[in-house]
């Protein structure tokens, strides 16, 4: 069975103004707070959106966030065991590892990210290594 998509986010320099628009368009609701990493957005400016109260209910997590330096873009995670594993896995496949797993330091929850043979950028979430 294939690894499920877990998250996506939406990042801009203007995580507040990007917060309003997504919520005024598809009616989502935030949780601002941090993201795992200020590589992924700055501290308190990550608006977490609960699938669990979308569409029927059955939406998959995601957030929005970023702000001053953070780059433009949308992203989806898929679910992984090892996030450490997943990003040598893609590397040995042709890929190549931007970042991660973040944080560095053991914990519950780690991210990463990659490109695919074609330039796309995904990434990867799950535990943290101990």
């Amino acid at each position: 069975m294939g690894r499920p998509v877990v998250h996506f986010e939406i990042i801009g320099s203007d995580p507040e103004r990007l917060r309003g628009y997504y919520g005024e368009l598809f009616g989502w609701e935030f949780h601002t707070g941090d993201a795992a990493t200020e590589k992924v957005s700055q501290p308190g400016m990550y608006g977490f959106v609960d699938g669990s109260t979308t569409g029927e209910g059955d939406g998959i997590n995601g957030g929005i966030g970023g702000g001053r330096g953070h780059q433009p873009r949308v992203l989806f995670y898929v679910g992984v065991p090892d996030v450490e594993e997943a990003l040598r896995k893609a590397e040995s496949l042709g890929g190549k590892r931007l970042m991660g797993p973040e944080p560095e330091s053991a914990g519950d929850f780690a991210v990463g990210r990659f490109i695919d043979p074609e330039g796309n950028v995904i990434g990867v979430a799950g535990p943290s290594a101990a």
